[in-house]
């Protein structure tokens, strides 16, 4: 069997961040997000665990989203809850919608740290209505996404969307920065509102 040095152990329950943060994912604080780490991981990550036709990003779905609830006249609050609304998976990776429900201790785990990032941003006070809206944004994006970039399902029915969502293929560099250009602008808005 393979050893490990001394200590290397008790550290194994401790994830490495991009910016440079260390912390137990399970116990993670509100001091431990950092939207460096949630731009850079989601842009690295593929939607649809990767069976599209090309490569999208997780961070490109959310910037549709957030542009989707700006096209439709949103608040800058939803904006940036539609930009963050899968920022969990920067730090526990995506599962794909038909096996995600069934794992009833991810979901338990995601909505532990999705708390710590709403607490982060100032979105803890989210209502019920403003959840719906930017899962009602998320599920129509899907639909949009699915009908362009799936295999088998062009005849999937386009929703009505109020923005020109971009389905087009870009890098991951790309996106991370305008994750973060996004998010300036948004919650800088909010800050001076």
């Amino acid at each position: 069997p393979l050893s490990m040095p001394e200590g290397e152990w008790t550290d194994m329950g401790r994830m490495n961040t991009y910016a440079g943060h260390r912390f137990d994912p399970m116990y993670m604080t509100p001091e431990d997000v950092d939207i460096r780490d949630i731009a850079h991981a989601l842009s690295l990550m593929c939607r649809g665990g990767g069976h599209l036709r090309y490569f999208y990003s997780v961070a490109q779905h959310c910037i549709n989203c957030a542009d989707e609830a700006r096209a439709r006249g949103w608040s800058r609050r939803l904006q940036l809850a539609c930009l963050l609304h899968d920022a969990s998976e920067a730090y526990i990776s995506d599962i794909i919608r038909p096996v995600k429900v069934y794992l009833d201790n991810y979901l338990e785990i995601e909505a532990s740290i999705m708390d710590g990032i709403w607490r982060h941003f100032g979105l803890s006070d989210l209502s019920e209505s403003e959840h719906a809206a930017w899962k009602q944004i998320d599920d129509e994006m899907l639909l949009y996404e699915q009908h362009f970039l799936m295999v088998g399902k062009e005849d999937v029915k386009l929703p009505a969307m109020s923005s020109e969502p971009d389905v087009a293929e870009h890098g991951w560099r790309e996106k991370a920065e305008e994750f973060l250009r996004l998010y300036e602008e948004i919650y800088v808005s909010i800050e001076e509102g």
